[in-house]
């Protein structure tokens, strides 16, 4: 039953323990009166108290506060190593914990507790990436001064090893890098480091980076190292620049060179392939017409065994017309014990150069007359020379 329901509190009596002053009295208790008791109650606990004949005691109420003071001394003691052994690690962090010196556990996330003095606890962000800068004068392989900036990025994969096996593993991280990008500058040439071999760089830096830390066991990953825009010093910058400028000069002739080259060794070439089919054609025309004559000439002999004399007559008659095809004189020939007569066609010749059209080679035919018409064609040779000699 509550103490202030009617008939629950027979003494009459507030709940810090104190009677009612009036059986109708209302309102909150005295607060200095509360606090008086709970430190009576303290003293009490810790020796402090009253007797319970109600004497109190010089020499036991002495002892029993020096009690009462280490007790609240032990108190606070525990509360603050309570405070101090229990931590809480995060999603992204892993803690070590070394037991009298040595390698206890690694922690992972979530609520724990360690026993200080004996204990150490080392706490770390094992996922944040984390970067480096460095920025030096390095000497290339070509005896040249540049200064070569880049950024290292890493996070700690193996915390253990982070903590326990290098006193400083970030400068240890700092004099590998160093010491990776001077060996790296001091293999290149300058036409590199300055143009187009800065990413082949930043990839062999990274290799021999990590061979470093690996080799110190530092727990340390190389993530990515950027080798940003390198430059000589300023001392030398104009002399440089001239440089540059000498290579984008070179650069932009041989390209002006190469896209001559190109125009000109395709014609070529095409050229070339033209002289070599007409060759070709040229053989197989020659060869055809070889195969041709031949198979001809074979045929002729048949010919020729049959009638030899009709044969022979009819050869001289082909020579005669292929060797007089080119000339613009008419050869008639006699009979037998008769010499030949040579005709020239002069009004054809007159004709052909008015017309201009045609070469008087062209405009005369060269005609040789058959020994069984000379008979038949005599008067009409007479009457062409009367018409020639008017």
């Amino acid at each position: 039953m509550a103490w202030n329901e009617p008939g629950g509190n027979s003494n009459n009596q507030d709940p810090w323990g104190g009677k009612r002053k009036g059986g109708d009295r209302k309102g909150p208790p005295d607060l200095d009166e509360a606090f008086r008791k709970l430190q009576e109650s303290l003293k009490g606990l810790f020796g402090g108290g009253k007797k319970r004949d109600g004497s109190s005691s010089g020499g036991g109420s002495g002892k029993g506060g020096g009690f009462g003071v280490l007790g609240i001394g032990l108190v606070v003691l525990l509360a603050v190593w309570l405070y101090s052994a229990i931590y809480v690690v995060d999603e992204q962090e892993q803690a070590v914990v070394l037991r009298f010196g040595k390698y206890h556990e690694t922690v992972g996330p979530g609520l724990n507790i360690y026993f200080p003095p004996f204990d150490h606890k080392y706490l770390e962000n094992v996922t944040r990436e984390r970067a480096y800068s460095k920025q030096g004068q390095m000497l290339t392989e070509d005896e040249n001064i540049v200064e070569v900036p880049l950024t290292v990025q890493y996070k700690i994969t193996k915390i253990q090893d982070f903590v326990l096996n290098v006193d400083q593993p970030e400068v240890s991280l700092q004099n590998a890098t160093e010491s990776a990008l001077r060996h790296v500058v001091g293999s290149t040439s300058m036409d590199s480091v300055l143009t187009e071999g800065r990413e082949k760089m930043a990839g062999e830096i990274k290799d021999r980076l990590q061979k470093f830390l690996d080799t110190y066991r530092t727990g340390i990953s190389v993530t990515q190292v950027n080798v940003q825009s390198a430059a000589a010093p300023r001392e030398v910058q104009e002399a440089f620049d001239d440089v540059i400028r000498a290579r984008e000069d070179e650069q932009r002739s041989r390209n002006q060179a190469e896209t001559y080259a190109n125009g000109v060794v395709p014609e070529a070439r095409g050229q070339a392939q033209r002289i070599v089919e007409d060759a070709n054609g040229y053989r197989d025309e020659v060869v055809s017409r070889a195969k041709g004559e031949a198979d001809r000439f074979t045929k002729l002999v048949v010919e020729y065994r049959k009638a030899p004399e009709v044969t022979r007559e009819r050869l001289y008659l082909d020579t005669m017309q292929e060797v007089f095809s080119n000339t613009s004189k008419v050869l008639v020939t006699g009979n037998k014990g008769q010499n030949n007569l040579l005709y020239l066609p002069l009004d054809k010749m007159i004709e052909s150069n008015r017309s201009g059209s045609t070469s008087p080679a062209n405009a005369a035919a060269t005609t040789v007359v058959d020994p069984g018409s000379r008979a038949a064609d005599a008067q009409q040779q007479r009457d062409t020379r009367t018409r020639e000699t008017r």
